[in-house]
Formats: structure tokens, sequence, C-alpha cells
């Protein structure tokens, strides 16, 4: 399909498959055998920043990171399918087709609502769910709506996507935007978002997925998620705050928060041998 085609040197291209699910064609990296662990990574990124810590991790399971509707190289997907239910439903349907049963998600920023959207919908019951610096809590409640029409209305227009793509292709712009979550990301990492970010149907998902995110209803329902939750929270995030991982902690009294020192929001690329070994503690029989 023409402007899906994955890159010859992208991340671990040899574990890459197509997979048609739920109306798309989907980009999905799986490794490893044993019990399933799903990975969702976050708003405007891919599977790809995944990577570093699945490549630890697949010793001990079959690793399913899927790029999300649109983004990546993943189909992009009707607007009704970017919202938090819609991409909830469509990766459920995605994980029934490859006959998985996770045992533990994990979820980066709104991969982490997703993961809970899952839950909650019934659509799984895994052991664990890893929220890492998750976005489950609505920002600046009073400016959501606001913020959503506008994220309409530029997803809409393809002059606002395809300057956005020219503006970040080149490597300073892209770099003074990861800086600015805080992280010190690896070169690796800046490689594939300079590619992503010069792909307009990319940004334009990322508008779309961002113009119909509703975390109020997400929110009032935290308390009935059944799997254990763990909180990892890294200190120098300015993306999601540290405070909204401790919020989240005193609400649930069943969850579990780390913190982790001198990393921000993408701080699994930064140091992915901690993030593994949490999602290990996870996973090991309670």
């Amino acid at each position: 399909m023409a402007g899906y085609e994955l890159p010859a040197d992208w991340p671990d291209v040899d574990c890459s498959e197509f997979i048609e699910s739920a109306g798309l064609r989907w980009h999905v990296q799986l490794r490893g055998e044993g019990p399933d662990l799903l990975l969702l990574h976050g708003t405007g990124a891919s599977s790809h920043s995944w990577v570093p810590m699945a490549r630890l991790l697949e010793s001990d399971f079959r690793v399913i990171a899927p790029d999300l509707p649109g983004q990546g190289f993943t189909e992009l997907a009707p607007a009704a399918q970017c919202s938090l239910t819609g991409m909830s439903r469509a990766i459920g349907h995605l994980l029934h087709d490859l006959d998985a049963k996770p045992v533990v998600i994990a979820g980066h920023s709104a991969g982490a609502a997703i993961a809970a959207s899952l839950c909650l919908r019934g659509s799984l019951n895994p052991q664990s769910v890893v929220s890492i610096n998750g976005a489950m809590l609505p920002f600046g409640r009073a400016a959501a709506p606001v913020f959503s029409k506008a994220a309409q209305l530029l997803a809409a227009s393809p002059v606002f996507t395809q300057l956005v793509a020219l503006h970040a292709v080149p490597r300073k712009p892209v770099e003074r935007m990861l800086r600015q979550t805080g992280s010190n990301t690896p070169p690796e990492m800046i490689r594939c978002y300079r590619d992503l970010l010069g792909k307009p149907r990319h940004v334009a998902a990322t508008l779309r997925m961002m113009a119909n995110w509703d975390l109020e209803q997400l929110e009032a329902n935290l308390d009935r998620l059944n799997p254990a939750l763990t909180l990892l929270v890294c200190d120098k995030d300015s993306v999601v705050l540290p405070a909204q991982g401790e919020e989240l902690a005193r609400r649930l009294p069943g969850s579990e928060l780390h913190r982790i020192a001198g990393l921000g929001h993408l701080g699994h690329e930064e140091s992915p041998e901690w993030f593994a070994k949490q999602i290990q503690k996870a996973a090991a029989p309670r």
C-alpha cells in the first residue's frame, strides 16, 4: 500500500508483519515466545518506541507491539475509530485475530489509557497493567473541548499537516521537540521520529487522535479496573507531570507507584533496562 512501506533500515524490521483486522491494515512487530505481552505506544510515536525494551523482553514473552491507527505504518482509520473507545475496540479485534491473551499490557502515555480502556470494556483481563508516564486523567478540564475542536480543524487541513511535516524533517526541530519532553532521546529513536514526523498522514493521525480523545469517562471508571496497576513515572517528565501518577496512586489504593529520577516522558527509550525489569515483576505470579 503506497505510503505505508517500511524503510529497509527501520529498527528490527525483521520482526514486522502487516495484518488485516478491524477494517485496517496494521503494522505489528512480533517477537519472542512465551506469555503474551502487549505494548501500546503513545500519541505521535509508533512501535519503534518499544524496540530497545522489547529486545530485552523477547526471551520471556511473545511481545506484541502494534502501530496505532494512522501512526507509524498502520492504515489511517476514520475519525470515530481514533477515539479512545474506537481504538480500544479495534485493538481488541486485532488481538483476537492474533489469538493473543496478554498477561501484561504496558502502555506509554496515551497508550496507558488504551490499556485501561481495553480492560474496563471487558475485552481483556490481564494480570497487570503497567502505565509508563500514563496520560489517564483529563488535561486542563475546562480547556479540553477547545483543544479538541482545534485539533479537529487542523487534522482536516492537508496544508497544515504538510507544513508540520516539512518543518519537522530537519534534525534540529525534532531534537528540540524531543528535548522538551524532558528526555535525552537516543540517536536511533531520533531518526525514527524524524521519519514519522515527515509524513503528513502520521501528523494528521496524531491530530485526529487528539481531536477525538476523551478521558472523562475513563477517569470515572478507573476504580473498577480489575488487573493490578503499576504506575511508572519519570521525575523529569514535562508532558505528563509525575503528579498525575501520584494522584492516581492515591485514588487507587491497590496500585503501585514507582518513580525513577533523571528521565523524561520517553524514559523507556532512555533506560529500557529499568522498565523491562518492572514489566518482568508485573508478570510474576502473585
